[in-house]
């Protein structure tokens, strides 16, 4: 990865963490199709997604929550969309006043929870995009889960502020 790509990755994910109006707005009583993807023959099920655009091809942020209605916890493998050529699962960590990025693995939603894929937490960074993504468009998304399963969910995209 480039220097300067690795550079804005991380000044993107420490602005969400560091609170300068990044946040994602207040969620209005309708919410779209393409933000409550639920499969009822499967425990889980993906809320409140979007993805964070970013101008001059700068990586992209994902953002959701997973519930998990099973008796057994699920791993977060990894994901994939046909509109960016990479997509990683991080976490920002911060210790003191540095902030920073980790790759991970894994997120393991468990038994009868859910989990937040949130700005300032863990997020799905959308690398290398196929076409344009601009705000009012929708990135499609391919989660894979340790339990053989996958969800495929369309995140709205919105601007920087989230709106």
């Amino acid at each position: 990865m480039k220097l300067h790509t690795l550079l804005a990755t991380t000044l993107i994910c420490s602005a969400g963490l560091l609170g300068l109006g990044l946040a994602p707005a207040a969620r209005a009583a309708g919410e779209t199709a393409a933000n409550a993807t639920t499969h009822a023959a499967d425990t889980l099920s993906i809320s409140n997604g979007w993805v964070r655009w970013l101008p001059n091809g700068l990586p992209q942020a994902g953002y959701l929550t997973l519930t998990n209605n099973g008796d057994q916890p699920v791993d977060l493998l990894g994901a994939s969309s046909p509109d960016f050529g990479d997509v990683m699962l991080h976490q920002s960590i911060g210790s003191g006043s540095t902030m920073r990025m980790v790759m991970v693995d894994k997120l393991t939603i468990p038994a009868h929870g859910k989990v937040d894929i949130s700005p300032g937490g863990y997020h799905l960074m959308l690398m290398t995009a196929t076409h344009p993504v601009a705000p009012g468009g929708t990135v499609q998304m391919v989660l894979k889960f340790s339990n053989g399963k996958t969800l495929t969910t369309a995140l709205p995209v919105r601007s920087a502020g989230g709106q």
